[in-house]
């Protein structure tokens, strides 16, 4: 009996994109449908976005990342945003200063250490995701710096960046969710070298 050549094996990472997908989508939807863009309201919701996402990205990619290099990477990315989003939150009236301080900050640390990790990681099926979120990542950050800016054109960023990479989480773990390798009984079905027969 011969195994199916369409099996294939899922990632068991699949889902932490996902969830990272989460805070994102909910960040730009709020953004996106409230009337205030002040740099109070930035702050606030920098501040919510960067905590849930920074627990999901050192939790869930503790448990499910292999390379211990790459899982310590993930969670110092993780404190990263923790530490920025709290400071956001204790001083969400810092004004637009202290906006693009956090985000400018959080963004440079995590973008680089995410685009190291997906160019350092090759062999990894996730790789080539982390180093596309992690450019993305450092484009925000370096938008902030470079562009002159006002409230409404930081916070509205903010929220286009949250959805454009929110929208690529959730297409790249359904993709590591479908699976692209075969498995090994897949693998093991293939003709024997001497007698022509699956083995």
């Amino acid at each position: 009996m011969t195994d199916s050549p369409r099996t294939t094996v899922r990632s068991p990472y699949w889902g932490v994109p996902v969830a990272r997908a989460v805070p994102f989508i909910v960040t730009a939807l709020v953004i996106t449908f409230s009337p205030n863009h002040s740099a109070q309201a930035g702050l606030l919701a920098y501040g919510v976005f960067a905590i849930v996402s920074g627990i999901i990205v050192g939790t869930l990619s503790w448990r499910t990342v292999p390379e211990k290099s790459t899982r310590v990477i993930f969670v110092i990315q993780g404190v990263s945003n923790v530490l920025f989003g709290a400071l956001a939150l204790g001083f969400n009236a810092g004004g637009l200063g202290f906006f693009l301080f956090c985000a400018t900050m959080n963004s440079a640390i995590c973008g680089f250490l995410e685009l190291y990790s997906g160019l350092r990681q090759t062999k990894n099926p996730a790789s080539r995701d982390w180093a596309i979120v992690g450019a993305l990542t450092v484009v925000f950050a370096l938008v902030l710096i470079f562009f002159p800016t006002d409230p409404v054109f930081a916070v509205g960023m903010f929220g286009a960046y949250a959805a454009i990479v929110g929208l690529f989480l959730v297409i790249a773990g359904l993709s590591l969710r479908w699976g692209t390798q075969p498995s090994p009984a897949t693998r093991s079905g293939r003709q024997h070298p001497t007698t022509g027969k699956r083995s």
